[in-house]
């Protein structure tokens, strides 16, 4: 760790991107104390001013926090996703730099709830694929996926679902998702979702329902989704309607 006092950057900027790289690359652990600004600028061979300089930064952006007669510690990470740009989970995670681990997939075709065939509007005499996946970091797992798929699409258990989903049923089926439906909530995690999160039973997680549909409306996947808490936030944008009189 060290910087470079005759680089045109600033000194607290260097601190501040030293930091930072070693809280994302997992070498500060979430919820451990950074060391002091005292040895921090003896080893870096700064003032105590600058380093606490590069410090506020990562404050301000959420990834430490000041505790009285404690120190500084690293805050749970957490994944913001933007409900106005729906786009396939792995492509998000990409877009963010986060390495997307797969811990297990298992596939069947099963007589499925009512509610699922209501969604996907399509004839409960049919059996329907099903699909869950538990996704994560090398850390651990932090979502948890149930997907069933309309029959007309023709998707299998055979296919390799450690490749991109909809890169998939684009390819293979012709099916183009174009957009979602939606309905969010906070749940209590039960067994075997808490297992699977690795988080204690009734620890509130982000439960969310989805309707994937083609550019004809027509539904395509319907996906329910358990997120860790802790890993996880939705961002909503809304934007103001102007009306006559106004």
């Amino acid at each position: 760790m060290k910087v470079d006092h005759n680089s045109g950057i600033p000194l607290y900027i260097q601190i501040e991107s030293i930091l930072r790289s070693n809280i994302e690359s997992g070498k500060y652990d979430d919820g451990s104390y950074l060391p002091r600004e005292e040895h921090l600028a003896n080893i870096l061979g700064v003032s105590r001013n600058t380093v606490r300089q590069g410090i506020s930064k990562l404050v301000n952006d959420g990834l430490l926090k000041r505790t009285r007669g404690k120190g500084t510690i690293v805050v749970n990470k957490t994944i913001t996703t933007h409900l106005a740009e729906w786009h396939s989970f792995r492509n998000e995670m990409l877009d963010k730099g986060i390495k997307l681990k797969n811990y297990f997939s298992h596939t069947e075709m099963v007589n499925a709830p009512a509610e699922v065939y209501k969604k996907l509007k399509t004839d409960q005499r049919h059996k329907l694929l099903k699909l869950e996946r538990l996704h994560g970091d090398e850390k651990n797992p932090f979502v948890f996926f149930i997907s069933w798929f309309h029959p007309r699409i023709g998707i299998t258990e055979n296919e390799d679902f450690s490749k991109p989903l909809y890169t998939i049923l684009e390819n293979k089926y012709s099916v183009k998702p174009a957009c979602s439906e939606e309905e969010l909530d906070a749940i209590e995690a039960k067994e075997p979702i808490s297992g699977y999160l690795q988080i204690e039973e009734n620890k509130p997680i982000l439960f969310r329902k989805r309707v994937v549909l083609d550019a004809g409306d027509r539904p395509i996947e319907y996906n329910l989704g358990y997120y860790r808490s802790d890993k996880f936030r939705y961002s909503i944008r809304f934007e103001r309607k102007s009306s006559a009189g106004e």
